[in-house]
């Protein structure tokens, strides 16, 4: 099937994934891939990168050999008790790092150059040395936590007064929580390291998040414009429809963002050995393929649970459920290529309702 068909039936809905309503399956795997992020926080503990542990660094340039080893054993022999962290950072380029605040005396920091200039066969110019206070990288860590407080009560807010829903707003938030929780279990359960890039990007992926999750919330505002003047489809079966229509916009615009990040993951690490690129790509690819499915298969369906527990949204749906029982028995039901019956499916394009879409405001009576 064209991709162009396919993606016009999943608009008018003669075709549909019944997302929202297996929401319960998605929901419990969610909160498992949560349970054990967290778990891992708790006993694996994130790999912190140097700027937060505070710890010596040695740059080498210019060697023809680029094992590891030599470094880690002249660290060795200086009582680093920590095994040192040796990365390439370059073709003829090594990066030695000691953590836990291991402070050498401009001694000690001569006699490891000198030796390392030794085992990596360069010149002592070759080899620099800078030692980074764990005060640095706290001071990102907590503006960075004051920021992202204040970004989830602006979101809060925005959503709220934009939808005219505090659930939609919640279907957010705990959709950007998710992902940057899993996030962060990814980090830990294979160790990767976390440096102040590492924070930036996923300050920038929960922003990514957000907009893939308001897209979709977008529509199912237009589709339950005028939900409780109709009797043929529910609050939910709307959602899920809507869910259908943005699914392939949002496996495109992932697709197209995950791409070049990709690429710039691969040329960091494999040709440029650029520790900042790096970092920020690595958290960004994880954060975005995370992003695509908490928007797709978390914030509607949470969306849609906590609007269930209104008495309008449950009184209405009664009365569908009920009018469909009334159906006659010999009555054609038209089902979708899935099975699923197809109540409130649009058979026609839709229109995009924009504004005309908001609830309107009350007028006030001029007194």
């Amino acid at each position: 099937m064209p991709m162009y068909s396919f993606a016009n039936d999943l608009y008018t809905g003669k075709k549909s994934y019944d997302i929202v309503g297996k929401r319960k399956i998605w929901l419990s795997i969610a909160a498992v891939a949560v349970i054990v992020s967290v778990t891992l926080l708790l006993t694996v503990r994130l790999n912190l990168g140097i700027e937060f542990t505070g710890g010596s660094q040695f740059t080498i340039s210019n060697t023809q050999n680029t094992d590891q080893q030599p470094a880690t054993d002249v660290m060795s022999d200086h009582g680093v008790t920590d095994a040192a962290r040796v990365a390439q950072v370059g073709e003829h380029t090594l990066r030695v790092q000691t953590v836990n605040n291991d402070d050498f005396s401009n001694t000690e920091t001569e006699e490891i150059r000198t030796e390392l200039a030794k085992v990596y066969d360069v010149d002592p110019a070759d080899v620099t040395s800078t030692y980074i206070g764990p005060s640095w990288g706290q001071d990102i860590l907590s503006k960075a936590l004051n920021g992202f407080v204040v970004f989830l009560v602006l979101v809060g807010v925005g959503l709220s007064l934009y939808f005219r829903s505090w659930r939609n707003a919640a279907g957010a938030i705990i959709a950007l929580f998710h992902d940057l929780i899993v996030t962060l279990g990814v980090y830990c359960a294979f160790g990767f390291e976390v440096t102040p890039s590492t924070v930036i990007g996923l300050l920038t992926i929960l922003g990514y998040s957000l907009y893939d999750t308001v897209v979709v919330f977008d529509k199912v505002r237009e589709n339950t414009d005028e939900l409780t003047k109709q009797s043929a489809y529910t609050f939910a079966e709307s959602t899920n429809l809507a869910v259908n229509q943005t699914l392939i916009r949002s496996i495109n615009t992932s697709v197209t963002s995950i791409l070049p990040v990709g690429s710039i993951l691969f040329i960091g690490v494999l040709l440029l050995g650029a520790g900042t690129l790096r970092d920020l790509a690595l958290v960004m690819f994880i954060g975005l393929i995370l992003s695509t499915i908490s928007s797709i298969f978390i914030a509607s369906p949470i969306a849609v649970a906590l609007a269930e527990r209104s008495s309008a949204i449950k009184e209405h749906t009664a009365q569908v459920l009920a009018a469909r029982d009334q159906r006659p028995e010999d009555e054609d039901i038209d089902l979708l290529s899935d099975g699923v019956p197809s109540h409130g499916v649009i058979r026609h394009p839709g229109v995009r309702k924009a504004n005309s879409a908001q609830p309107k405001r009350k007028k006030r009576s001029k007194k």
